[in-house]
C-alpha cells in the first residue's frame, strides 16, 4: 500500500509539472517571463481558496475571469466562445491552444488571455507593474504577484510551499493556544497570535519562503517583522531583541532562516523593553484580495514542529 503522504505529494508534484509547463508555454510563444504569469495565478489560486463568492481553484490555472469580461459586457450569448465575436463585444477570451473556441475551462486559453492583456504594456518589471495595476485596481495585490514573481524567479521553480518551526525545537521555549484572548495594553483589543515563550536571544527563524514584507518598531510589537509567503499568508514575528545582520525589507528568506532573537521589546516608544518576559509573539494573517485578517495560528505550529522533530 502506498503511504498517504507519498501520494498527495506524488499528485502535488505532478500539479507543479503541468503548472510549469503551461508556464514556459506563455513564455515561449509571448515573450512574456515565466515567473511573472506564474505569480498571478499563484496569488489567485490563493484568493479564490480564501472566498466564498468565487469557485474553489481546483484545476492547474487558477487565474478567475469574470464571464462579463471574458465575453464581452455588451455580448447576447451569455455562453460565447467563438472568438470572433467575443472580440467583436471586447471581450479578452481568446483561443490560446488552437481548437478554435476561447473557453474559461481551457488553461491554455486563460493563460492567453491574461498574457495578452500585459503584452499591451511591456514585459519589463516596471511595465508589468503597470499591467498588473490596470487588471487588478489593487497595489497590495500587485505588490504581493511581484513578490511571488521574485520567489519563482530565485529558485526556478513555485513548489515553495515548506515550512519551519519558528525557534528551534531544541531551545528551551514553551507555548499554548493565547490567540483571541483579551489584551489591555492601548486599549482593548484581541491576541491576533500566539506567544511562544523563550529564553531571551534565542534565534527566531523564518517560517516560510517569502519576502520581508516589513520591519522595524510598533508600540505594540516592538522590534517586528513581517513575511509574506507564495500562499497570501502574512507570518508576523513581534517583541524581537533585534534583527539578523543585514536584513532588510525586500529580501528573499526561507524556513529555517535566522531573522532575529527572542526578545521583550514593545509596549512604548522606540526601544522600549522588559515589559513582560521574553516571548516571541507570532502571528498569521491571510488576504483575499480585499481585506486581510487574522487567523489561529497555533495548529500549524503544532504542526511544524512535530515535523521538525521528527527530521531530528
Amino acid at each position: 500500500m502506498i503511504p498517504k503522504q507519498s501520494f498527495a505529494q506524488d499528485i502535488e508534484a505532478t500539479t507543479h509539472k503541468t503548472r510549469m509547463n503551461l508556464y514556459f508555454f506563455i513564455e515561449k510563444t509571448m515573450q512574456i517571463p515565466w515567473y511573472y504569469i506564474a505569480a498571478a495565478d499563484q496569488y489567485e489560486h490563493s484568493v479564490r481558496n480564501a472566498r466564498r463568492d468565487l469557485p474553489d481553484s481546483s484545476g492547474p490555472v487558477g487565474l478567475y475571469m469574470e464571464p462579463e469580461k471574458w465575453r464581452g459586457l455588451t455580448n447576447p450569448n451569455l455562453s460565447d466562445e467563438n472568438p470572433l465575436s467575443i472580440q467583436y463585444f471586447d471581450g479578452i477570451g481568446l483561443d490560446g491552444n488552437g481548437n478554435g473556441k476561447a473557453s474559461t475551462q481551457e488553461p491554455e486559453d486563460v493563460l492567453v488571455s491574461f498574457a495578452q492583456h500585459l503584452l499591451k504594456y511591456g514585459t519589463d518589471e516596471e511595465n508589468i507593474r503597470i499591467a498588473l495595476w490596470d487588471y487588478y485596481k489593487r497595489d497590495k495585490a500587485v505588490g504581493i504577484i511581484m513578490g511571488n514573481a521574485k520567489l519563482f524567479k530565485h529558485y526556478g521553480r513555485i513548489n515553495l510551499s515548506d515550512k519551519a518551526f519558528p525557534v528551534p525545537i531544541y531551545g528551551h521555549y514553551s507555548y499554548r493556544n493565547t490567540w483571541g484572548m483579551a489584551r489591555g495594553w492601548g486599549g482593548r483589543r484581541s491576541h491576533e497570535g500566539t506567544d511562544i515563550f523563550a529564553d531571551y536571544g534565542l534565534p527566531v527563524r523564518s517560517t516560510c519562503y517569502g519576502i520581508i514584507e516589513m520591519k522595524g518598531w510598533n508600540k505594540f510589537g516592538g522590534w517586528r517583522i513581517g513575511i509574506r509567503d507564495i500562499n497570501n499568508t502574512y507570518h508576523y514575528f513581534a517583541h524581537l531583541s533585534g534583527f539578523a545582520k543585514d536584513l532588510k525589507i525586500g529580501q528573499i528568506v526561507e524556513p529555517g532562516m535566522v531573522i532575529g532573537g527572542v526578545g521583550s521589546s514593545g509596549y512604548g516608544p522606540p526601544g522600549t523593553s522588559g515589559k513582560f518576559p521574553p516571548h516571541l509573539h507570532y502571528g498569521m494573517y491571510k488576504d483575499n484580495g480585499f481585506l486581510e485578517w487574522s487567523f489561529d495560528p497555533t495548529p500549524h505550529l503544532r504542526l511544524w514542529e512535530r515535523q521538525a522533530r521528527l527530521k531530528r
